[in-house]
């Protein structure tokens, strides 16, 4: 079963118009296309571009989803190099994790600060506030208010 490039984008839940950017990018070599030049989509290249859109969330450049994908297609003598490809986009994912998990914080603070800030009635109440109702995981960031 084939899919038209509508179809495939409904699937991804992306536009079409990525799927034909991805293909100019050299992306997509594995999509054959009708005679009348019609990009055809199989289930395999579903899964591809599942990849893709992947790696693409996770902030790969194209120029290594590229490379990733010219190794797939080189073959096993390529194991390793995708491996590392991979366990190095997991370091990078595992730090966007740690940063937004730190930004997370920070707005959890906040939301706290105008939380107690509201109940005061200002923000300049909270200047003399007790250090012990302050929640301990807020300290670091009180006095910067």
């Amino acid at each position: 079963m084939f899919y038209t490039i509508g179809e495939a984008a409904k699937i991804l839940d992306v536009a079409p118009s990525a799927l034909r950017y991805y293909d100019k990018e050299g992306l997509l070599p594995f999509i054959e296309r009708s005679e009348s030049g019609l990009r055809m989509f199989k289930e395999s290249d579903i899964d591809w571009l599942k990849i893709i859109e992947c790696l693409k969330a996770t902030g790969m450049p194209i120029k290594g989803i590229r490379r990733f994908i010219e190794c797939a297609r080189e073959g096993d003598g390529t194991i390793k190099e995708r491996l590392e490809i991979l366990k190095t986009q997991r370091e990078n994912v595992i730090r966007q994790i740690e940063e937004i998990q730190a930004h997370l914080e920070m707005i959890d603070y906040k939301v706290w600060y105008y939380s107690e800030a509201l109940k005061a009635g200002s923000t300049e109440a909270l200047k003399d506030y007790p250090e012990q109702n302050i929640p301990e995981k807020f300290r670091r960031y009180f006095r910067k208010s």
